[in-house]
């Protein structure tokens, strides 16, 4: 049976988690003290074999760090976005690509749409993390 989408946004938002300092939401936050992440589903592809199952969840996961200086929310949004190191996204994701047996396989795929957002009059970075699950 595949995965729910909750047992995924829960594996998920556990790996992110890991991340020493990152808040991470269980839901899209109205308010939000940085940094923070959350999780949403973007895409089901549902027919990936011909008999059926083999369902492709793609999820957006992102990342909003404060603006305390352009300069160095520049520096520590690119630290979620590196390859490997203690606050590497993908690396986090990564490291169980099973989310402890509950999907087939995951994988993130890129980093993309960096960004400024706004929540009130105060400005933010963000960043969204392209995640593929066979669930």
């Amino acid at each position: 049976m595949a995965a729910t989408l909750q047992q995924q946004a829960d594996g998920l938002q556990a790996a992110l988690a890991t991340i020493t300092g990152l808040r991470v939401f269980d839901h899209v936050p109205d308010n939000w003290a940085t940094p923070c992440a959350f999780v949403v589903p973007d895409t089901i592809e549902y027919w990936n074999a011909f008999s059926g199952g083999d369902a492709t969840h793609n999820w957006t996961a992102t990342v909003v760090v404060g603006r305390q200086s352009d300069r160095s929310s520049q520096r520590q949004l690119f630290e979620y976005m590196s390859y490997s190191g203690a606050n590497s996204v993908r690396a986090a994701i990564e490291t169980d690509r099973t989310l402890g047996g509950v999907v087939q396989s995951l994988l993130v795929a890129r980093a993309e749409n960096v960004r400024m957002v706004t929540q009130g009059d105060q400005y933010y970075l963000a960043v969204d993390f392209a995640v593929r699950i066979h669930a």
